[in-house]
């Protein structure tokens, strides 16, 4: 169910078939990560910090299966893209009592890796996933996508969030250069619209049928943008 004009909180605090808050390996995690007493907003940036951190970002790894897109499941593999971590730190902050939703945006990424520019045929990432966090009587924005050993490699700051103010995109990178712009933002959903998703990157990404073929096909995306150009 889309959400883009409800401010209520209460509506994001029920587990959802993507954003599985009462899956065992998610209650775990966010207890191990945060404890319940502390505040919302304490909550919001320790599993921020842990979603980002502690599993890899990988676009190879574009598992679009009802299971592979649950946010357990990153907890699962040790790794995702922005679509399923986001879930995870949707589902971590439910688990703990932080109503939390999920976003998607087009993204256009300016320092994409050459191998996934030609899988893709586009710098436009499409649904690009971000997580809203309710801190403090707001909304906030959230994006754990990017690792920070990853961004280290690719020469971009980590994107930090506070839990005061949005955290959305790596705008530059290190040496100034424009690295991602945001094109249109789809809004946010109590939980992951994967119908959605599937219908608008199989209208974008004309080779998205063969995408099951690389996902998990030993691809170091890592490597590749850590690679000299």
């Amino acid at each position: 169910m889309k959400t883009t004009n409800s401010n209520d909180p209460s509506a994001y605090l029920a587990p959802g078939r993507y954003v599985d808050s009462d899956h065992p390996a998610v209650i775990a995690f966010a207890r191990r990560v945060a404890d319940p007493a502390m505040t919302p907003r304490e909550i919001a940036v320790k599993l921020y910090y842990a979603v980002r951190d502690e599993f890899l970002y990988d676009p190879y790894y574009f598992d679009t299966r009802v299971e592979g897109l649950k946010g357990s499941h990153v907890i699962e593999a040790g790794r995702g893209f922005c679509v399923p971590k986001a879930a995870l730190l949707a589902a971590a902050a439910r688990a703990l009592g932080v109503p939390a939703r999920v976003g998607y945006a087009d993204v256009r990424n300016h320092l994409t890796s050459q191998r996934l520019y030609e899988m893709m045929g586009t710098d436009l990432f499409v649904f690009h996933g971000y997580t809203e966090l309710w801190v403090d009587g707001q909304w906030l924005k959230a994006t754990p996508a990017f690792n920070r050993s990853l961004c280290e490699k690719a020469g971009i700051h980590p994107l930090e969030f506070d839990g005061s103010a949005d955290s959305v995109f790596h705008e530059f990178d290190v040496s100034g250069r424009r690295h991602m712009e945001y094109v249109h933002d789809h809004g946010t959903y109590a939980d992951l619209p994967r119908d959605e998703l599937l219908a608008s990157w199989r209208e974008h990404y004309k080779t998205f049928a063969d995408w099951g073929q690389v996902a998990g096909s030993g691809a170091d995306f890592a490597q590749e943008v850590g690679k000299p150009s």
